[in-house]
């Protein structure tokens, strides 16, 4: 890939940036700067370019894969003097910050792995081929903002070159072991935005409550179960699901039971009686312990979804003793004394 190539990618990565999705962790990091070569090499300092793609693995880790080139011209003492000489270089490379995150200058220490492509040519020859490096060094960030900043490293760079000399120009001797070293400036574009601080809203305590008289109030609590009205002569002897016994809807009586129970549940301190009534019709003595019956389903239902059997202070029928509705004998009067009342105990 010729340096025109590597140019244009960079415009294009930094260009597309406005509209990259948001990711706070990731930035692009193009760089520019000098080879210096190992003496070995018998090339010219050359131009470095390269870009980066990063991201934050911690506040203090950086991990970077970087696509570099430098093309130098063998030196004016080497018998290659006029011919050039190509380095693509593709590596992945860590770099620990110290100090903390948001710092404005951050220094850092840093090391890597890669691979190099070599090119050499001399005349009509041509010599290419991929091998093993590495790279150490150190240098320091400054941070212009969130998402700006300017690198500026100093590093080591081994290539185990076996393509460009050994063995491949008569003369040049077998060296194949290198150290570069490269210095560089680089813009670091992070995207996104930093994440919003947490609001941290001031608790006031509310002001003392005013003294409560604390005088018991003689008044009768009833937990309210209207609505919840028994069809007639309904529960039969040993039936023990409410929900056909119960004057349609249906579901609505059965909404307002567990109601009850979950308002018992939600007041543990709170005792309840379960009593049982019945509409007129009928001997005194039937209507006795079909109240009974009434009474007790209801309690069995509340025992099966959570009240504590300690918050019922007994189970008791009334029969057709204590009518709510006497104003007529009507269906509909008859209907609503056929009920179940849970009275709080004090």
């Amino acid at each position: 890939m010729n340096r025109k190539v590597l140019f244009a990618l960079v415009a294009l990565s930094l260009g597309s940036a406005s509209i990259a999705q948001a990711q706070s962790s990731w930035y692009l990091a193009p760089r520019i700067g000098a080879v210096i070569p190992d003496g070995d090499r018998d090339t010219d300092t050359s131009l470095y370019t390269g870009i980066g793609a990063g991201a934050w693995v911690t506040p203090n880790l950086a991990v970077d894969f970087e696509y570099g080139i430098n093309d130098a011209d063998f030196s004016g003492g080497s018998f290659r003097d006029g011919h050039e000489w190509e380095t693509v270089t593709l590596g992945v490379s860590g770099r620990w910050f110290f100090g903390t995150e948001g710092s404005a200058w951050r220094p850092y220490v840093m090391a890597g792995l890669l691979a190099a492509r070599h090119q050499a040519y001399s005349g009509f020859i041509q010599h290419d081929g991929w091998d093993p490096g590495a790279t150490v060094g150190g240098g320091v960030q400054y941070n212009a903002s969130y998402n700006v900043g300017i690198r500026f490293e100093l590093a080591a760079r081994y290539d185990k070159d076996n393509n460009s000399l050994r063995g491949q120009f008569p003369g040049a001797g077998d060296e194949n072991h290198f150290v570069d070293g490269l210095a560089t400036v680089g813009l670091v574009y992070t995207f996104g935005s930093p994440a919003a601080a947490p609001i941290v809203e001031e608790v006031v305590p509310p002001p003392p409550a005013p003294p409560v008289d604390e005088t018991p109030v003689p008044t009768d609590v009833v937990i309210d179960l209207r609505g919840i009205n028994f069809k007639f002569d309904r529960p039969r002897k040993g039936e023990g699901d409410i929900a056909p016994t119960l004057q349609e809807p249906t579901a609505d009586s059965i909404a307002i039971l567990d109601q009850a129970a979950d308002v018992l549940q939600r007041n543990p301190n709170v005792m309840v009686r379960v009593e049982g009534h019945t509409d007129a019709i009928g001997s005194d003595a039937y209507n006795m312990g079909l109240s009974d019956r009434r009474a007790q389903i209801v309690n069995d239902y509340l025992l099966s979804h959570g009240v504590s059997a300690s918050q019922i202070s007994g189970v008791e029928g009334f029969g057709e003793s204590r009518p709510i509705c006497t104003t007529d004998l009507s269906a509909e009067c008859r209907a609503q004394n056929r009920r179940t009342e849970l009275p709080v105990q004090k």
